[in-house]
């Protein structure tokens, strides 16, 4: 069994179309309001805030990717977004699963220098200042030997369906709509 915590969401959408086509058709979409991506997906609601429910969604599973998304309201990001990479982190743990923790780039330093591995964080803003700590909570489980995860990181998510993106938003839609690329 393999699980998508945010499996509503633009990644855990396509993540889900992906696995069930390529890996694994045992898959748990978890989400609020759960909708099944493939016929054979197994859907379960839960409020990741509470961890009863974040452990009962995360039970029986090899793989848990973390594609959960709040609005971008910083004092959302700030009282929620702390609780539940923590709940989800305990559920994990107790669960003996693997993590998947997929992640934006806010945390990174805002110029041209490359990003790797080894870059520093130096978060700016409140909503990259969560981030940068949730980040560091999973490395922090990670070097204990508590936490067998990986971190996947995109300065943005976007494909053919839902998206976010600011690429999508500025680029793509005007340009098929037959308007200027960066339009205002």
């Amino acid at each position: 069994m393999q699980t998508i915590l945010g499996s509503n969401g633009q990644i855990g959408q396509e993540l889900a179309k992906e696995l069930n086509r390529n890996y694994t058709q045992s898959l748990r979409l978890v989400s609020r309001h759960p909708q099944k991506v493939n016929e054979t997906d197994e859907v379960m609601a839960a409020d990741l805030m509470n961890f009863d429910q974040t452990n009962a969604a995360v039970a029986g599973s090899a793989i848990v990717y973390f594609t959960v998304g709040l609005p971008m309201n910083s004092t959302m990001w700030e009282e929620q977004f702390p609780t539940i990479i923590d709940n989800v982190i305990r559920a994990v743990e107790a669960n003996h699963s693997k993590l998947v923790f997929f992640d934006n780039t806010y945390m990174y330093p805002k110029d041209a220098r490359p990003q790797t591995e080894t870059t520093a964080f130096e978060p700016i803003g409140r909503k990259a200042t969560v981030r940068a700590k949730m980040a560091q909570t999973i490395l922090g489980e990670m070097a204990a030997g508590r936490l067998d995860a990986v971190i996947c990181r995109a300065p943005e998510f976007y494909g053919p369906g839902k998206t976010q993106s600011i690429t999508n938003t500025m680029l793509f839609k005007n340009l098929k709509a037959g308007k200027k690329a960066m339009s205002h």
